[in-house]
């Protein structure tokens, strides 16, 4: 691990290889990173007590997870019990949704880079995608990821399922296929990447809050 402190700043805007709205970076940091460890408790201990990440949530059964912050970003860093030292991906968060279900959409031609489908997760709330890369490594492309605080206390996980999707993950962690109860939560936008509908429905304002 690299620790640093004012790096240089880039004087060109930056260019991506294909039209994208941008990649949500900034005070959040790049992304996250999922990392597998034999030692999760070594892991946890060098993560929170010497670097002073802060958990979000975890899992103690069927896996052993930690989920962990250090900026307004639901997790940084996730830490996994599994046999094995590994970087398991990169996650890189696009501004736009369109994005997401653009990039989805090129990966059709090629469905083997594609290590699971595009869904969306209980904890962080992202939807996203996993890919292959050129190196061991997978990338998830999401949107969405809502934002922790310090105040708010760690919330302890039952289940992995995504809301929906995402088939295909779970088998490759060497995790069982969970089977989440049905739950669904609000979207995560910000302003002025969205637009409200018009009009008012009585029913859904009704059932609004039977829903989560």
């Amino acid at each position: 691990m690299e620790a640093f402190h004012g790096a240089q700043v880039a004087d060109t805007v930056f260019k991506p290889g294909r039209d994208v709205s941008g990649f949500r970076t900034g005070p959040q940091g790049m992304g996250h990173t999922l990392l597998t460890f034999p030692d999760i408790d070594a892991a946890l201990a060098f993560y929170k007590d010497l670097l002073g990440f802060r958990i979000s949530d975890f899992m103690v059964a069927p896996l052993k997870a930690y989920f962990m912050h250090v900026n307004a970003r639901h997790h940084s860093v996730a830490l996994v019990a599994a046999p094995v030292r590994s970087m398991h991906h990169l996650l890189v968060e696009y501004y736009q949704l369109d994005d997401v279900g653009q990039g989805y959409d090129l990966l059709q031609s090629t469905p083997e880079q594609i290590v699971a489908t595009l869904g969306r997760h209980p904890n962080d709330l992202m939807t996203s995608y996993y890919m292959r890369t050129p190196s061991d490594i997978y990338v998830e492309c999401g949107w969405g990821g809502r934002e922790v605080d310090d105040v708010t206390p760690p919330v302890e996980m039952t289940n992995l399922g995504s809301f929906w999707g995402h088939k295909g993950l779970f088998e490759d962690i060497g995790a069982p296929t969970p089977h989440a109860e049905t739950r669904r939560a609000p979207v995560q936008v910000m302003e002025g990447n969205y637009e409200r509908m018009a009009g008012t429905c009585p029913w859904w304002d009704a059932m609004r809050g039977k829903t989560r």
